[in-house]
């Protein structure tokens, strides 16, 4: 684990005179990866083979996945995006697709992409997850499936969800791109729903490089997508999907393998992060945090905050600048919504869908850097920066910051990039 710094970011202002938080700006996310000698021995067999995609590998870590996961099916795929676009095909549907707004744009792209109509739902104020009140009042004759989103990795209203799927003979689908690590009532999300689709980006808490994972309890629906990632066939060379190449290449498979040990301790770590950030920002007025159910495991993939300006005293993007001006960046996740993104204005009126709340939300949301190697006194100084600009803006008498969370912190980071 390291966290490295940046020697030729741009100098920022300092705060009222004094010296910036951060001599030089860091990653806002850094992934944590298995020694590269473990993933070379796991494919060396495999490259000396010459089998590179889609073989042992890939099917080892399908069944290792299916196992964790509580899963009967896995089916691993070249992103959670194709994964996505190849279940909906799958599942046969048509017409409207129930999606949140607030989301990154791939949930979107995947409805767009199988020729299906996307209908905007608001997501709720406290969980920022999809509303299944609001979903239900979207609900038409022309409704065919819900697609929701673990959004952060903080799973969902599975319950309600399923229950509204269910009375309304609709398919289920979630986005958990975010979410391997998290659990629902203390169970693995993955055996939810008609499929579950996961991430294994580098910005994912399992790392393939790129790739992503299907999970699903129809064993139709798995046969069909793993048709689907060769172009749709099943090996007699005559299609029986339209299909596209969605394979994971054995390279991938290896990564991941090797990764699967230190989900667990990633889950930790990202959570005790979180909490750090939310004891010491929690006094702020105007700051709102993501909630997640006692019984329930959130893998913080984002750590995020709400800002509301008119209790605050500044706006979402005035603090985002006034951090960068310490030299520490920030993300604005999601934003902006689906919605109000030109590819799909036109699914959206105005008039007839209020999705004030979920712009409520977008506008103020503000991500700050979290993984497992930020060490302790970065994320404290990043915290104690951020109140000490809220508390000037304010007027306040900005609060005292012990040594250890300025440039203590640096040299920490430091330390880390230098393997101690």
């Amino acid at each position: 684990m390291s966290v490295t710094m940046n020697p030729k970011s741009s100098a920022p202002v300092p705060l009222n005179g004094e010296a910036r938080a951060f001599e030089e700006r860091f990653p806002f996310m850094r992934p944590t990866l298995p020694d590269l000698k473990d993933v070379l021995e796991e494919y060396q067999s495999t490259y000396q083979n010459g089998i590179l995609t889609n073989s042992g590998l890939v099917a080892r870590l399908e069944a290792a996945v299916a196992e964790r996961l509580g899963a009967k099916h896995c089916v691993a795929v070249s992103s959670c995006t194709s994964g996505l676009m190849m279940v909906l095909r799958a599942l046969g549907l048509s017409g409207e697709v129930i999606v949140p707004s607030f989301t990154f744009f791939a949930t979107g792209h995947a409805i767009l992409w199988n020729g299906l109509t996307p209908v905007f739902a608001n997501s709720e104020l406290d969980t920022w997850n999809v509303s299944p009140s609001d979903i239900e009042r979207k609900i038409t004759e022309k409704t065919s499936a819900i697609v929701a989103v673990h959004l952060y990795g903080n799973p969902c209203d599975i319950s309600a969800l399923e229950g509204l799927a269910q009375r309304h003979r609709l398919k289920l689908i979630f986005d958990a791109a975010h979410a391997f690590g998290s659990a629902y009532r203390e169970k693995p999300i993955g055996s939810f729903g008609d499929a579950e689709v996961f991430s294994l980006s580098p910005t994912k808490l399992l790392v393939a490089g790129e790739g992503g994972l299907v999970t699903t309890g129809d064993a139709k629906l798995a046969a069909a997508v793993r048709a689907m990632r060769n172009y749709g066939d099943i090996g007699a060379y005559n299609p029986d999907w339209l299909g596209l190449n969605a394979r994971m290449t054995e390279f991938n498979a290896a990564l991941a393998l090797r990764g699967l040990s230190l989900i667990d301790a990633k889950v930790r770590r990202r959570n005790s992060i979180a909490h750090a950030y939310t004891e010491i920002l929690s006094s702020l007025p105007g700051v709102r945090f993501q909630k997640t159910h006692p019984q329930d495991t959130n893998t913080y993939k984002d750590y995020s905050i709400h800002i509301t300006p008119e209790v605050l005293g500044m706006t979402r993007d005035e603090l985002a600048n006034a951090l960068l001006n310490q030299n520490i960046e920030t993300k604005k996740y999601f934003y902006p919504p689906l919605h109000q993104q030109s590819l799909y204005a036109k699914f959206h009126d105005p008039a007839r869908n209020d999705l004030s709340q979920t712009e409520f939300l977008a506008d103020g949301i503000l991500s700050l850097p979290i993984y497992e190697s930020l060490p302790d006194e970065t994320v404290i100084a990043v915290a104690e920066t951020l109140k000490r600009i809220v508390d000037s803006k304010r007027g306040g008498q900005a609060p005292a910051v012990k040594p250890t969370s300025r440039r203590v912190a640096t040299k920490s980071a430091r330390r880390a990039a230098a393997g101690g």
